[in-house]
């Protein structure tokens, strides 16, 4: 009789997991959670208008994880490029947990983000806390080797800032160019949220105390954080509207203080990303969850 050895027992075993596993099967595989898999099939709903002319781009924060969470939220990000066409994409620090080798900024960035990388999609890159200011020198962050700069898309001017180091210089060149503006909408964008209702982390005062009067005085509209691993729409502060959306990689489950007294919207249950569209004197927005559920919206006017 023919004996049957166990590596030949072993191997046949390999193949038919290959060749005969069910397609569901091997598709889960591929995917974190059951969550994630049921995203694959979900409709996308998109609250943004889409108009001619408009300044289209996305938002995320905290995402150097490298996590497959991280590349969920990336995938639909790409389905939602499809709908939206997005021109760039504003990351609000913490682009890098841990190590920040040339395999780190493959795997914590590029592959996260490729199609959208290949598509011609640009990012804008702000330090975090756990960034190293080398980052500034990263192509694909261009940051132009400054901790701190603007650029200007359509009749938007986007001000990135190293709110980890606010010194006396920085504050002089924000109110320096804020002074010299002609662009009707201007924003700002950094990692510690001035406002946050999150308990880990929470309001930054004493960076508010630094950047909130040079917003007012020269009309800043909107301003873009992450650090807390949320997101939160902020109740409009003097005229200013402050988003905190720290959870593209990292999440903080149920660190939201319900009693705040801050909060219009908030969620703390999964992974996101946002998408505005400025037309005219209008801003829309749509914050989406990892798996495509619409988790806010709106718009917001500049007069």
């Amino acid at each position: 009789m023919r004996r049957i050895h166990a590596h030949h027992f072993l191997f046949a075993l390999l193949i038919s997991a290959i060749f005969f596993t069910p397609a569901s099967a091997q598709k889960l595989n591929g995917k974190s959670t059951a969550a994630a898999k049921s995203a694959d099939n979900a409709p996308l709903k998109l609250t943004l208008p889409v108009k001619d002319g408009s300044v289209r781009f996305a938002v995320i924060g905290d995402t150097g994880s490298g996590t497959e969470q991280q590349r969920d939220v990336g995938d639909m990000m790409v389905k939602y490029h499809g709908l939206f066409p997005y021109e760039f994409v504003l990351m609000m620090g913490d682009n890098m947990y841990g190590g920040e080798a040339p395999q780190d900024f493959e795997k914590k960035f590029a592959e996260p983000y490729r199609v959208l990388l290949t598509d011609k999609v640009k990012f804008y890159a702000t330090l975090g806390n756990h960034d190293q200011a080398l980052q500034t020198n990263y192509k694909n962050f261009n940051m132009d080797g400054k901790e701190y700069y603007r650029f200007t898309k359509g009749d938007v001017a986007f001000y990135s800032l190293n709110s980890n180091y606010m010194d006396k210089k920085q504050v002089k060149w924000l109110e320096d160019e804020l002074a010299k503006e002609t662009s009707k909408w201007k924003i700002c964008f950094f990692h510690h949220p001035p406002y946050s209702s999150a308990k880990k982390h929470g309001s930054d005062g004493q960076l508010r105390e630094a950047v909130e009067p040079i917003f007012l005085k020269y009309g800043v509209k909107v301003v873009l954080t992450g650090h807390d691993h949320v997101y939160e729409r902020i109740k409009p502060q003097k005229g200013i509207y402050y988003f905190v959306s720290g959870a593209g990689g990292k999440l903080r489950t149920g660190d939201i203080d319900k009693n705040s007294g801050l909060t219009e919207k908030s969620y703390d249950r999964d992974l996101h990303f946002m998408l505005f569209e400025i037309a005219g004197d209008q801003m829309y927005f749509q914050a989406i969850s990892r798996t495509g559920e619409t988790i806010d919206s709106g718009v917001i006017n500049r007069k």
